[in-house]
């Protein structure tokens, strides 16, 4: 990102992944500045750093400006985009800006799979805070810790989240590349599992000679391409099932009453020392150890790494605590895949509870049929009430072929726990009259049900 370049405007610089940008950027000395359409934590916290952001997007915001860098949600005939033509101005997606940034550090530290990435990333950067990684550490999600999503370091390491959707990883330039899974999502682009396998198998192909390939053994298509590139660059692997022989494993896990565990990490057969986690959840266990398995091998000392976890909480819309109304606890996450709604339900299971209902609003006509209208309704099992409403559009149209009923009906057929009720206060009003004191409320989906979820309260 040279060639004279010294203004950048970010269109849509509110965004989880294009505020880190911004900050990442004028940390390597570009004037930056943006607009977006609305205020957020995000566009406030630029501004308690001095970074000028412009709320509503107008023509004349982009005007002296050497690059415009926009987000997929900006669309060409957004304004400032036009008036970036006029003006021959050139103009770089977010993915491809990331990747250009990403070639300008020593080692970059890719943070990929279709779940997990954002708390395996979080926890890195908490790790780094405490005195492990002087990395900067670009997060696609609203960290507290962070106020925002990215730490700036001073050293010559980058570790960032590294996206699958629409292929938009293959722009980075990983020396270490971190696979937590692989599974059947985003089908709106990818044809089917084996399209997004090969995804993450190009992914794997940019790891340099002398680079290193960190996978769960635990997935079974992440141990075949780690059996694929075995010889061809470094490998290291982390798991919770002992038969895949993984590098880094816990054992002696123990949960806590409210569902965190503890567990003593083990490399190679060796104990490294005792970790506990205060999020709850299995999965957080693995998330774990895929962290200390990075911080691990790049260096850091294991009780800096261990301390960093045991403060960690958990980034926002992952099993977030949202407030409590006649003794009814409400939780929200951002889970919107099977695998990671079973993830949200164990966490909401180990919690103390009477009953636990869950309401879930799909974002996708695609997912709805794929996933949700398929095999996979029994990802509910073990609550009381799965309460659905209408599908939130996202970035689709409806166009006829499925409903929230249908989701419905094969969540009934695997569970038969699954009532459709349209509206959230139609929600609201259900969950008064049934839900009590000591039950637990837990919200799920990518669309705006988080801000829905405030009518809960």
């Amino acid at each position: 990102m040279d060639n004279g370049i010294k203004k950048i405007h970010l269109i849509g610089i509110g965004g989880c992944s294009m505020n880190g940008l911004a900050q990442i950027l004028r940390a390597r000395g570009y004037e930056v500045g943006g607009s977006d359409s609305a205020e957020s934590p995000f566009t406030r916290r630029l501004g308690e750093l001095g970074i000028p952001v412009s709320i509503g997007q107008k023509a004349e915001n982009v005007e002296g400006s050497d690059l415009v860098i926009y987000s997929a949600a900006i669309k060409p005939e957004n304004p400032e985009r036009a008036r970036a033509r006029e003006l021959g101005i050139p103009e770089m997606e977010r993915s491809v800006a990331l990747g250009k940034i990403s070639e300008k550090f020593g080692s970059v530290v890719g943070i990929a799979g279709c779940h997990g990435k954002t708390t395996i990333t979080s926890m890195l950067a908490l790790i780094a805070e405490k005195g492990g990684l002087d990395a900067t550490v670009h997060v696609g999600g609203f960290v507290e810790f962070l106020k925002g999503g990215t730490r700036l370091g001073h050293s010559d390491l980058l570790i960032t989240e590294a996206c699958e959707y629409v292929e938009s990883f293959l722009t980075l330039r990983p020396t270490v590349a971190l696979i937590n899974n692989i599974d059947d999502d985003h089908l709106d682009y990818f044809k089917d599992i084996d399209h997004i396998t090969d995804a993450f198998r190009k992914f794997v192909a940019l790891i340099p000679k002398g680079g290193m390939f960190i996978g769960c053994a635990d997935d079974a298509r992440v141990r075949g391409l780690l059996s694929e590139y075995r010889g061809r660059v470094d490998e290291l692997t982390y798991g919770l099932d002992k038969e895949y022989a993984p590098d880094y494993y816990p054992e002696n896990a123990v949960y806590d009453e409210y569902g965190c565990p503890s567990y003593d990490l083990y490399f190679r057969g060796e104990n490294l020392g005792r970790v506990v986690l205060h999020v709850p959840g299995r999965h957080n266990m693995l998330n774990s150890v895929a962290a200390m398995a990075v911080a691990l091998s790049h260096g850091t000392e294991f009780d800096t790494a261990a301390s960093a976890l045991a403060a960690f909480e958990n980034t926002r819309r992952r099993f977030e605590y949202y407030g409590e109304r006649d003794g009814v606890r409400v939780f929200h996450d951002y889970a919107h895949h099977p695998a990671e709604i079973r993830a949200a339900v164990d966490s909401a299971l180990r919690t103390p509870h009477k009953r636990v209902f869950c309401v879930f609003q799909c974002n996708s006509y695609t997912r709805a049929k794929t996933l949700f209208c398929g095999h996979q309704g029994d990802c509910f099992a073990g609550v009381s009430k799965v309460l659905v409403p209408d599908i939130y559009p996202g970035r689709e149209k409806d166009d006829g072929t499925v409903h929230a009923r249908d989701m419905v009906r094969a969540i009934n057929e695997a569970t038969g726990n699954a009532l459709y009720l349209a509206t959230f206060e139609e929600i609201s009003d259900w969950l008064k009259e049934n839900a009590e004191a000591g039950d637990v409320v837990v919200t799920l989906g990518s669309g705006d049900v988080y801000i829905q979820t405030k009518k809960l309260l």
